[in-house]
């Protein structure tokens, strides 16, 4: 695979677990597409919904959200904030007639670099399987 049939994918990584771990999957030396732009967050709860629409309108084919575990957040309740966030973002890309398998959520932490290359891995698969943004096309041209 290269360079060119990768898709642009962004992810918004919090700094205490998933960037972490990523951090730690790349010392591992594991495979992780170079289709992945980390954007480094304080928490998963401050990733704006208008973040990752705007991602989508600039042409990223698809978004990650990567967050602490469940009750295991250094804010308390971010990622609560963050789940709540994502189902919006659901609901709206389906009333747009958009692709919402284009966006997703994970619970990464700091010790889990397998688990992130593998949800990167699948995800970078699921991208490109998708193809290109549509909206890259209607937009951009």
């Amino acid at each position: 695979m290269n360079n060119n049939d990768m898709p642009k994918i962004i992810g918004f990584l919090c700094t205490w677990c998933s960037y972490t771990g990523a951090d730690l999957a790349g010392t591992s030396r594991l495979r992780i597409p170079s289709s992945i732009r980390v954007i480094r967050t304080m928490c998963s709860g401050r990733i704006d919904p208008l973040f990752v629409l705007k991602c989508y309108l600039k042409e990223a084919d698809g978004v990650m959200m990567m967050g602490c575990h469940p009750g295991n957040c250094h804010y308390q309740k971010g990622n609560y904030n963050a789940r709540r966030r994502y189902v919006m973002l659901h609901n709206i890309f389906k009333t747009l007639g958009l692709e919402k398998d284009r966006i997703g959520l994970w619970w990464v932490s700091a010790s889990e670099a397998p688990i992130y290359a593998k949800v990167t891995n699948e995800f970078t698969q699921q991208v490109k399987r998708l193809g290109p943004n549509p909206l890259r096309e209607e937009i951009f041209i």
